[in-house]
């Protein structure tokens, strides 16, 4: 793996920080338990986990790719280096079998394991330590009545000083506040629920958020961020989208993955919304409620599409109508059946051509069982010039923003990134 130029120093500035930090309390060990059986767990508690499982998307990151569901291994890039995930099922050797409630509880709040080693915060503690008794009970009857896999973990690629646990200590020192979620009192009973989902068990600010050099998100909570290479567009007033969200078009897009008023889910956030769809409406509708309150109003449910603007590049053009004019032109079939035009698209109307760019190599997955939309991969039919070329013709044709700067540089991430060869 090629190590980021900046590597040595985020570690000094680590250790720098570690050195004026205060003492970090010591973690102890939480001693095993026999693993619970199913019938000690009330059914309401295991629907409700599973429920919650959903929300947190916790399936996605606690399973590799054609691995056995939540056994972990699945690798997360950072900028530190590549952490895999645990196995999180009720296996007493490999997984969370010995786990007591408690012992869960506190790694979902503290970061620390029932052998008290400090956790990466690529488990979103950050977030839920903010989650209630009642939910993490239920998280836990969830998981501990999975099928058990006896499954190792690989260990995690990362340099010194990144790979010596003890310093996290140091980072929640630093990073890691606050207690259990408190609702707001001016706010709706359906505002609170959906604010809680979002910032606790949902962890949307962990994509959605930036990041300082230690990987701690910043006070700019919903101002954009990244996740896995894609560009995570801002959940506030700063948001890209060309046209704005209304709670009935993010209650669809969560559960769908689309909205006609603004397109398509692409990247990690095509897993979020899968997962989505296997949780209650009425959570659903709540996040919306809260997400949309942060995002600017819309004076209507009624969006009218930009008008595409004619791009004085011929051969751009005929690039575009051989690889995408069959679905995404004024007159293609999809287009006249109501597909949304990509003026609608928050990707398009982005800072960054990022997403735009893993978009056109990796396309959109067919979703198996589930409705929504599709759109193949042209990574292995393009070469990294005609995507940039693709890429800088529909951000010209279908917005009126300043043309990317950047993007062959974010067509050679993507191609790192497993957008192809």
């Amino acid at each position: 793996m090629t190590r980021s130029p900046h590597i040595h120093l985020l570690a000094g500035a680590f250790l720098a920080t570690a050195a004026f930090s205060p003492p970090a309390r010591s973690a102890t060990e939480i001693a095993p338990v026999e693993p619970p059986s199913r019938a000690s767990f009330a059914t309401a508690a295991i629907t409700r986990g599973a429920e919650l499982a959903a929300l947190g998307d916790c399936i996605v990151c606690h399973t590799a790719a054609h691995g056995p569901p939540y056994a972990g291994g699945r690798a997360v890039e950072t900028p530190f280096g590549t952490v895999y995930s645990d196995n999180i099922t009720p296996d007493p050797v490999t997984g969370i079998g010995t786990w007591s409630a408690a012992a869960f509880r506190r790694a979902m709040r503290d970061g620390i394991d029932r052998l008290g080693r400090h956790l990466y915060p690529v488990l979103p503690y950050p977030h839920f330590v903010h989650a209630t008794d009642d939910d993490l009970d239920a998280l836990y009857a969830f998981l501990m009545t999975r099928q058990p896999v006896t499954r190792t973990t690989p260990p995690d690629d990362l340099p010194f000083p990144f790979s010596w646990r003890p310093l996290l200590a140091v980072w929640n020192a630093l990073f890691l506040s606050g207690g259990v979620w408190q609702p707001d009192a001016s706010q709706s009973t359906e505002w609170n629920r959906g604010a809680y989902l979002v910032d606790a068990v949902g962890h949307c600010g962990a994509c959605h958020t930036p990041r300082n050099v230690l990987g701690a998100e910043t006070g700019r909570a919903f101002s954009g961020g990244e996740a896995e290479g894609w560009y995570a567009p801002p959940l506030q007033s700063s948001s890209d989208a060309p046209t704005p969200w209304t709670v009935d078009a993010l209650s669809t897009y969560l559960r769908t993955g689309f909205d006609r008023g603004h397109g398509a889910a692409s990247g990690p956030m095509t897993e979020v919304t899968h997962q989505l769809a296997a949780v209650p409406d009425g959570d659903v509708r709540a996040m919306a409620v809260y997400i949309a309150s942060l995002m600017p109003q819309a004076p209507s449910n009624t969006a009218t599409p930009p008008v595409p603007r004619p791009v004085p590049d011929p051969a751009a053009e005929a690039m575009f109508q051989g690889s995408c004019g069959a679905c995404h032109a004024a007159d293609a079939p999809m287009t006249r059946a109501g597909a949304p035009s990509l003026a609608f698209s928050t990707a398009v109307n982005e800072p960054s051509p990022r997403d735009v760019v893993h978009v056109i190599l990796q396309g959109l997955p067919w979703r198996e069982g589930l409705a929504g939309p599709y759109m193949p991969g042209f990574a292995s039919e393009l070469t990294d010039e005609q995507v940039a070329t693709l890429a800088a013709f529909v951000r010209a044709r279908y917005t009126d923003k300043p043309a990317w700067s950047d993007i062959q540089a974010a067509v050679r991430d993507a191609r790192k990134q497993g957008g192809g060869s």
